[in-house]
């Protein structure tokens, strides 16, 4: 089981690496968490600088991809060569995207007919892309979902973990990562987003 994060220059580390810990928390034998990328060497908004894990190519046959967001992504979309090596299929994989990451599902044509959420900043590209962007943390329809604002990670990465090892184990994680003293309401919000989504395939 193979779940990628795509991280490009400039990322927000907030949103790619959140979901990578949480991930990691609720890892199964046989799971490979990875930040994948188009080169070896990514560097964060803020400077920090990781080693990509996984290829492009290998984020291509993963069982579930997050696209992650930050100040590069307006290049990325009009960079038609690294577009073009961005070729997902709903049908198969878990496509989830972080903020800026819906405007890369948007040109990609995966948000046709489906409202997203973003961050404040990329919501009028994504609605300029003709998606209906909504005002809230979280959207899954079927096996695409779109968080909005960088700590709504937390709810893609449980989306996630609640398709590939049940809900559970998305609230286990949580759990684990919650706030000493506000666990209780804190899971209890995350549940409040992704219980839908065990129930039925969309929960907007």
């Amino acid at each position: 089981m193979h779940i990628a994060i795509l991280t490009f220059d400039g990322f927000n580390e907030l949103d790619s690496l959140i979901a990578l810990g949480i991930l990691g928390f609720a890892q199964r034998p046989g799971w490979r968490i990875s930040i994948a990328g188009s080169g070896g060497r990514i560097v964060s908004k803020n400077g920090v600088v990781l080693e990509a894990q996984a290829t492009l190519a290998e984020a291509r046959s993963a069982d579930a991809v997050i696209v992650g967001s930050g100040m590069g992504t307006r290049r990325v979309v009009e960079d038609p060569a690294l577009m073009a090596e961005l070729r997902f299929d709903p049908a198969r994989q878990l496509i989830g995207a972080q903020c800026s990451g819906a405007l890369i599902l948007a040109r990609l044509g995966l948000l046709q007919g489906l409202p997203a959420c973003t961050d404040l900043t990329t919501q009028p590209w994504v609605a300029e892309a003709g998606i209906e962007v909504r005002n809230q943390a979280f959207i899954a329809r079927g096996n695409i979902a779109t968080a909005g604002g960088c700590l709504a990670s937390q709810y893609l990465a449980g989306w996630v973990i609640a398709r590939l090892a049940g809900i559970d184990a998305a609230r286990d994680a949580l759990h684990y990562v919650a706030p000493v003293g506000e666990k209780d309401e804190y899971v209890a919000r995350a549940m409040g987003h992704l219980l839908p989504c065990a129930a039925a395939p969309s929960c907007d």
